[in-house]
Order: structure tokens, then C-alpha cells, then sequence
């Protein structure tokens, strides 16, 4: 039989590390929420390095809950993991808000990627990406954290409102389901600046691209991964309609 395509590998291991937390979840219970999201990180972390090392051996991994190899930087191959994006959510009973990324970076690009979103009972993959959701409102609705929405999202709001664009701020958890949601449909924008690492948008940016959403750095250029400073402070995402209109009003 033929061998599993990376595509359907990422859709599967992502899916299938969500299953495992979706038991920690109902067998833990969320009383202990520092726990909950330690044990996440752990039981997603190591199922899915048990299962690249018998899928992929001779390939590299760069995972946030993992040492760094440097290693990697020779690799034509690096999978890029984060086992539990949003530990925040994940940790919060009722919120389905929280991922599970598995990304491909390949010579020098995102050759695959999955994002699961375990209590959605969704997997968004590059081997079935989402069609391009047509834009149900006038209004410009641009995803933020739940939490601490980012200076440029207020700037940028201002400046699109001087411009006589309506805009929507929605409130939402991890980067994935952010990403995920502009992919369904739900949401317009994702724009962020704050700081993030390349395990935060591999996966998610992987499916955007290969849905035809617009995903880059925020002054417009392309997105690059496995870098040797895995650190990678912005990104934006957005429906390809409004993506120079976005661009223009961060620059």
C-alpha cells in the first residue's frame, strides 16, 4: 500500500493528539486549571514526537514543548508542532477555542499543515482546504485576544475608520482558532504584532495559504520558518479581498 502523504499525516496526527486531549479534559476535570494545562502540553507533546519518529523518522521537529536541535537547520524537512495551542482555553470548561497544530516546512516552504480543533470536532488541512468563504457583512470583523487585543489592532481600527469602514472587533482565544475562524468565514482579519514563535502560525498559516487566504509578515512579505531564532513577532491573515486594504492601513 502506498505510504501516508504528508497531508494526510499532519490531518491525522493533529486529530488524533486532539483526541488525546479531549480525554485528559473530560478524565482530569478543570478544578486544578495549572495542572490540566501542564498534563495538555505533556500528553499532546509526546504523542506526537512517539508518532513523527514512526511516521517520519529521518525528519526533524521543532516543537514548543520540546529542545530545540539545531539540527533542524541542515533538514530539507522540519515539522513545526504545537501540541496544545491556547492551554489558556483548553483549561476552561465550555471553551472549544483552543488547537492543535502540525505544519511541514520543506526546503523553503509550508509544504503541509493541519489545524484540529479538538472540541469543534474540526480539522482544517492542506490536503482539503476550506473553500474561501464569502464575506457575509460590510463590516471588517478582525479577531482579537480575548484578553489583550494589540496596539496596532486599535491603530489599524482607527485608521479604516477614518477611511469610512465599519469594523468588529471579536474577541477569541488561541492563534489557531483566530486563523481558523478567518478560513470558515467567521471572522474578516487576524492581525498580530505581539510577538509570537513559529509553532504559534506554521500549521495555521499552511492552511490559509493553501485555502487562498492571504498569510504574510505584516509589512507584507512572506512568511519564512525554520529559522535558527524560531521567534516570529507578526503575522496577518485576512480574506484575500481585503488583504491591500489591510495592508496599506499597517503600513
Amino acid at each position: 500500500m502506498p505510504s501516508e502523504d504528508d497531508h494526510s499525516l499532519a490531518a491525522r496526527l493533529a486529530a488524533e493528539a486532539g483526541e488525546v486531549l479531549l480525554r485528559l479534559r473530560a478524565e482530569r476535570g478543570f478544578e486544578d486549571g495549572r495542572a490540566l494545562k501542564d498534563a495538555g502540553d505533556s500528553a499532546s507533546h509526546e504523542y506526537l514526537m512517539a508518532a513523527l519518529a514512526e511516521f517520519r523518522p529521518g525528519d526533524a521537529v521543532l516543537s514548543e514543548e520540546g529542545k530545540d536541535d539545531k539540527a533542524r537547520l541542515e533538514s530539507d524537512r522540519v515539522w513545526i508542532v504545537d501540541p496544545l495551542d491556547g492551554t489558556r482555553e483548553f483549561s476552561e470548561e465550555g471553551r472549544d477555542d483552543w488547537a492543535v497544530h502540525v505544519a511541514l516546512w520543506e526546503g523553503d516552504r509550508l509544504a503541509a499543515g493541519a489545524v484540529a480543533l479538538p472540541a469543534q470536532g474540526v480539522t482544517l488541512s492542506t490536503g482539503n482546504p476550506p473553500k474561501a468563504a464569502e464575506r457575509s457583512t460590510e463590516a471588517i470583523r478582525i479577531v482579537v485576544s480575548r484578553t489583550r487585543p494589540p496596539q496596532i489592532v486599535h491603530e489599524l481600527t482607527a485608521k479604516l475608520e477614518a477611511a469610512g469602514h465599519r469594523v468588529e472587533l471579536v474577541p477569541m482565544g488561541s492563534a489557531g482558532a483566530k486563523i481558523a475562524a478567518v478560513l470558515t468565514g467567521d471572522v474578516d482579519v487576524y492581525v498580530h504584532a505581539g510577538g509570537q514563535y513559529e509553532w504559534d502560525s506554521a500549521a495555521p498559516a499552511a492552511v490559509a495559504l493553501a485555502a487562498g487566504a492571504h498569510a504574510s509578515r505584516i509589512d507584507g512579505s512572506p512568511l519564512v520558518y525554520n529559522e535558527e531564532d524560531p521567534y516570529l513577532p507578526d503575522i496577518l491573515v485576512s480574506h484575500p479581498s481585503l488583504a491591500q486594504l489591510i495592508l496599506s492601513g499597517l503600513n
